[in-house]
């Protein structure tokens, strides 16, 4: 398994994640996956599988680069507190190497959130500070009110067929050492894929490489420079498939064909804004 800088640190993640969203699998599934050097496990609050990400790490702690995040509703100073022990609690552990702030939340100043995230990796709870779903400017405004840290990650939805991350966010954590983690690499599985693929290049290319087109998926995603990923798999069969995604790269010209060739959605910049109106406006009313 390759590894990557996580951010500005002296530290290096897999490059292949275990995500656990709706995660249906086993104890046994998801340490095979760690066996295979996907040694980083990433889950949240709101998922509901901290609990069951305890079990899986129970003895190998310090094997495992651990990741969580906080509900946006948990982001004032003392809720953000609460929430951050409940997590280590959940997870039998004493300290979280990467924690993040879920989505943004524009009822709750950033300053208030970001001091209290200092104050947990000066507490020693926690090792970086990273952020889910936030837009370039959401990025650099939290990291602007940080005094002692840098925010090491921004977890975004990225993929073959959804590319709205190069619409600015990407090369902006590349120039600045931001690591961008990769959810739903795969979209919403294979057939989503393939559904924008009428030329079959993935299938062309697995051929090419011996790869199966989801390792293809994949590795088109981590080859990008400061992207990692974490997909979701249930199964040892597609955790083993997943892990082997990683050691090799597409050749340059495969990449080429896959732009040019699979279809995409791109959110450009007018939409993104429409939908972080419409979160405020549901956040100011209560509702997410």
């Amino acid at each position: 398994m390759l590894h990557k800088r996580l951010g500005a640190a002296e530290l290096t993640i897999p490059e292949i994640g275990l995500g656990t969203w709706q995660y249906r699998g086993s104890v046994q599934a998801l340490r095979k996956g760690i066996e295979l050097g996907a040694r980083f496990i990433d889950t949240a609050e709101a998922y509901g599988t901290e609990s069951f990400v305890g079990e899986v790490i129970r003895g190998i702690r310090n094997q495992v680069f651990l990741a969580t995040k906080a509900s946006p509703w948990n982001f004032r100073r003392e809720d953000i507190y609460h929430a951050a022990n409940r997590s280590l609690q959940a997870l039998k552990t004493d300290y979280i190497d990467l924690y993040q702030l879920h989505w943004p939340n524009s009822t709750i100043p950033i300053e208030e959130t970001m001091g209290a995230m200092e104050e947990l990796v000066n507490q020693g709870k926690i090792r970086f500070i990273g952020v889910s779903n936030f837009s370039l400017g959401e990025l650099q405004r939290a990291q602007s009110v940080l005094h002692r840290s840098r925010i090491a990650s921004n977890q975004v939805r990225y993929n073959l067929v959804d590319r709205s991350a190069e619409v600015g966010l990407l090369e902006y954590c590349q120039q600045n050492k931001i690591t961008l983690i990769a959810y739903s690499p795969l979209a919403r599985g294979m057939h989503a894929m393939r559904k924008n693929d009428p030329a079959g290049v993935l299938r062309t290319v697995a051929a090419e490489t011996g790869r199966t087109e989801a390792q293809v998926a994949l590795n088109w995603c981590i080859a990008r420079d400061s992207v990692v990923a974490i997909p979701k798999a249930d199964s040892v069969e597609h955790i083993e498939e997943n892990c082997r995604a990683s050691d090799w790269r597409l050749t340059q010209e495969q990449i080429a064909l896959l732009n040019k060739e699979i279809r995409y959605r791109q959110r450009g910049r007018v939409e993104a804004v429409l939908r972080r109106v419409a979160r405020n406006t549901l956040q100011r009313l209560g509702r997410v």
